[in-house]
């Protein structure tokens, strides 16, 4: 319990000195100034390196990106986006609360076989009827991921850059895509307190 305590204490703390990176320019992230480049498959860190780098400096581009993305996704299939969001929420929320109540479920489908087996067809039968909804939602989410890390992959990297994640490095500044590669277990080397 205290090293919970002290891991939420250590996370608040990190998160109330939190800033947001500045939105880079137009030119700078797809234009003129950019230089683009495959990155070498054989090496791996240098990629991966590359890759973590440019999500620190363009974090701000990369999150505009992704809610337009997002919008377009939506603005296409508006339909279908609202069901396949409500059907995916749906089904977090009966798997939330079916892992909550494992016993009450194991009674029901003791005492009640034939309901579950109906309620098992119905079930299977909405989630085929709403694939198509569902897949335009994941759609939505995946197609910016994979934007972001296609132009992470790709874009190679300049003096700002540099600059802006030494700072990072050092620790001088903490920013959101930070936080979240250091949870994800791929923080800079001096990122971590």
């Amino acid at each position: 319990m205290g090293q919970f305590q002290c891991t939420k204490d250590h996370t608040f703390n990190k998160m109330n000195n939190v800033e947001f990176a500045p939105l880079r320019s137009l030119d700078d992230f797809l234009l003129e100034s950019a230089r683009f480049q495959t990155p070498n498959y054989s090496d791996l860190e240098r990629w991966g390196k590359r890759v973590k780098e440019n999500l620190i400096y363009y974090q701000s581009n990369y999150f505009v990106l992704a809610i337009l993305m997002f919008l377009i996704v939506g603005l296409m299939h508006p339909g279908q986006m609202l069901l396949g969001i409500s059907s995916v929420s749906g089904l977090l929320v009966l798997y939330n609360y079916l892992a909550r109540n494992q016993r009450v479920v194991s009674d029901l489908k003791k005492n009640h076989p034939i309901v579950c087996l109906v309620a098992v067809f119905l079930a299977g039968y909405l989630v085929v009827h709403l694939l198509g909804s569902v897949l335009v939602f994941i759609f939505g989410v995946l197609l910016p991921i994979s934007m972001t890390f296609i132009h992470a992959s790709l874009r190679l990297r300049n003096l700002k850059n540099k600059i802006a994640n030494q700072l990072d490095k050092a620790g001088v500044k903490v920013t959101p895509m930070g936080i979240l590669l250091d949870e994800l277990g791929m923080a800079f080397e001096g990122y971590k307190d």
